[in-house]
């Protein structure tokens, strides 16, 4: 059995958020800096290449990638031989969302009631998804969502009678309808199985995995190059303003469902897809 204060996952948690929203993931970055090339709209370039120049002032002057620093979603994946000690290990990880958005100077954009909407001037409580798993390590994925595209996702459930391409032409409508809404170029990320609330997490997944990673399952990485392929010859193109490059990536995540359904959802994330990942 391995001890782990809680004090370790609260100094994590609050550096993972500064992380995330000063910095996107590598893959990310590259994919976004070498759009530029592949874009044929002259607009879209040089849209691109504005967008690469903020992330080079980012990290350089220390400021957040977007002015929306989202909702802290936290992926903890904890290992069954670690005990921890110090206290809560939820209210932990709240504290460290609260440490990092408030002293790295981010957004507070979280209301303690969805209809009181009073402010709770500190970016807490996070969306906490918590899975056990062989060993003795945690590891901690923070992943800040703006609502911007948060607002634009969406869920259907099919019945088992849908096709792959039925599939596949669902997602792209919801790209189609949120237009320039979520900050295009998007990263689309699709949950396709469980039930109601799981195919939304499974999305939520499929959207924070890195975007070099397709789908193992060939099924699957094809109905990713497919909606991708077809996404980009909606025309909404970079920040909405035409151009052949409306998202960078689609990523699918599927699991185990029931004989009488098919849930599918679509989490749409902006250019700005931010996750940073720790371990203890």
């Amino acid at each position: 059995m391995k001890d782990i204060n809680v004090g370790e996952i609260e100094k994590l948690t609050a550096e993972l958020c500064i992380k995330a929203n000063l910095c996107l993931p590598e893959t990310l970055e590259k994919c976004i800096k070498c759009s530029p090339e592949k874009e044929q709209s002259p607009t879209g370039r040089e849209v691109l290449s504005d967008l690469a120049r903020n992330i080079d002032a980012a990290r350089n002057e220390h400021i957040p990638i977007c002015q929306d620093t989202g909702m802290a979603v936290i992926f903890l994946d904890i290992g069954q031989d670690v005990h921890f000690t110090g206290g809560s290990l939820y209210d932990a990880i709240n504290r460290g969302v609260a440490k990092g958005y408030t002293e790295g100077y981010l957004r507070l954009s979280i209301v303690g009631d969805p209809l009181e909407r009073v402010n709770t001037n500190n970016n807490t409580p996070a969306v906490i998804h918590t899975t056990v798993s062989e060993g003795d390590k945690v590891t901690i994925d923070v992943c800040p969502k703006g609502f911007g595209s948060e607002n634009m996702s969406q869920l259907k459930m099919f019945t088992p009678s849908a096709s792959a391409e039925d599939i596949e032409d669902y997602v792209v409508s919801v790209v189609s309808a949120a237009g320039s809404n979520p900050c295009p170029p998007m990263v689309v990320g699709v949950g396709i199985g469980g039930d109601f609330e799981y195919s939304a997490l499974l999305a939520k997944k499929a959207l924070c995995r890195d975007i070099s990673v397709k789908n193992p399952k060939k099924l699957y990485a094809d109905m990713e190059k497919n909606i991708l392929e077809k996404v980009n010859r909606l025309g909404i193109g970079p920040q909405g303003f035409g151009g052949t490059t409306t998202a960078l990536n689609v990523a699918i995540e599927q699991y185990a469902t029931h004989i009488a359904g098919l849930p599918v959802a679509v989490n749409i994330g902006c250019h700005v897809t931010r996750h940073a990942h720790g371990e203890l």
